[in-house]
């Protein structure tokens, strides 16, 4: 499948997935305010956080080798029981360890442990969780894209749905239920979508554990928990220091700000994922791998811009649609956020090298120092010009990430 059907078709999803965006936040606007987002902005991350470590970090590498082993059905097989039993049994110690832990999770994440029926509610899901990630990547790694669009249509009526539901009868509480538990229904649609594929049986994903599948897995794994503990951890660390220095409601802004590139993006990225990951990874020459990219760049960069240009246009309109009245002061702030999302699109695009060729030392150490940066950055910018300093920071370390990236790639060896 093209670059140009794979994104058509996984703009549908795209699509549902921004209406039901759009929804969510018009809900969460009137009922939980600015204050509010930023707590489910921290409880979100913790739900990245944990759900990657107790996957055991492993749909990106499931993806990469079910797609790398196209024509080796026994190969693929390896993956998904090492995947899958992996995965199982990991989630499970950690849906023990979230629950014994719920009232210090909720006192690190929330400041304040009266939710740690939340987190509990999300043990008690955390395996669906994982099981339904792994399908997804299966999906993607065999390039069924239809089925994948698919799965990811109802998950997103299905997280309106629930957040609308809580969220009218409990407020934020609701709300923070709404995200731990969702996903767990979206996984039974998942596996009735993948019920009657040809490769689809249920003991293919669980069994003895291969131990050449699973070190190749564990690069990936590697990869996925430093992305897991660098990037939302960096988020965690900013938003903390906003509501330190300017307020929660500055910090509820900050994370609007997110949530809005987040949506707008989405498109891009999950083209990344869904068609970029399983294309570079059948890819064995650098000539191949540098034309696809170039390839690419034409396509998804003035698709970026475009959609960067038509959203600070229609800015004022965008944020009284999406949220409310009360977020308009995000106004001075979203011009600067979306130049730093076109550069983060652009590195991305180059980056993707590296996970699917599973060069996990430069991807760490790429995770890690911007990760580091992006804190630094944030902190010096927003003590001295206040909420838009955050965006500042998003720019300067994207330019140095893009400059970064293309070198390392200049020098890239298949």
């Amino acid at each position: 499948m093209t670059l140009i059907k794979t994104s058509l078709l996984n703009s549908v999803a795209v699509l549902v997935k921004v209406f039901a965006l759009l929804g969510i936040n018009k809900v969460l606007a009137v009922y939980v305010g600015p204050a509010g987002y930023a707590s489910l902005g921290q409880f979100q991350n913790a739900i990245t956080i944990i759900t990657t470590f107790a996957s055991g970090a492993l749909n990106t590498g499931v993806t990469k080798y079910t797609a790398e082993y196209v024509d080796d059905e026994p190969k693929q097989i390896e993956i998904w029981k090492t995947a899958g039993t992996l995965a199982l049994g990991i989630s499970l110690v950690f849906s023990v360890l979230v629950a014994v832990f719920s009232s210090h999770l909720a006192h690190f994440f929330l400041n304040d442990a009266a939710y740690s029926s939340v987190f509990l509610c999300f043990a008690v899901a955390l395996s669906f969780f994982v099981l339904n990630a792994l399908l997804l990547a299966v999906l993607v790694g065999k390039k069924e894209v239809p089925r994948y669009v698919m799965a990811n249509i109802v998950g997103s009526l299905l997280s309106i749905a629930f957040v609308f539901y809580f969220v009218t009868l409990w407020g934020l509480y609701g709300a923070l239920i709404a995200l731990a538990t969702y996903q767990s229904v979206a996984f039974f649609i998942t596996l009735i979508i993948c019920w009657n594929l040809k490769w689809f049986k249920i003991s293919n994903f669980y069994g003895s554990v291969n131990r050449l599948a699973a070190r190749n897995l564990g690069k990936f794994a590697l990869m996925a928990v430093v992305s897991a503990a660098c990037v939302p951890f960096s988020q965690i660390l900013v938003r903390q220091y906003i509501v330190e220095d300017l307020g929660s409601e500055s910090a509820g802004y900050w994370e609007a700000i997110w949530r809005l590139s987040s949506a707008y993006l989405m498109l891009v990225t999950t083209v990344l994922s869904v068609y970029y990951l399983p294309k570079l990874s059948e890819l064995k020459q650098y000539d191949e791998i540098r034309a696809e990219i170039i390839n690419g760049a034409k396509i998804i960069i003035p698709v970026t811009v475009l959609g960067a240009i038509s959203i600070y246009i229609l800015r004022s309109f965008i944020v009284e649609v999406l949220f409310s009245k009360e977020f308009l002061p995000i106004e001075n702030v979203m011009g600067w956020q979306l130049i730093g999302d076109i550069l983060k699109i652009t590195s991305w695009l180059v980056a993707y090298v590296f996970i699917s060729k599973a060069r996990f030392k430069i991807f760490i150490f790429i995770e890690v120092f911007f990760s580091i940066t992006f804190v630094l950055l944030s902190v010096f910018f927003i003590s001295k010009y206040g909420l838009v300093g955050g965006a500042y920071a998003h720019i300067l370390n994207y330019i140095v990430c893009l400059i970064f990236v293309i070198y390392k790639f200049s020098k890239f060896k298949v």
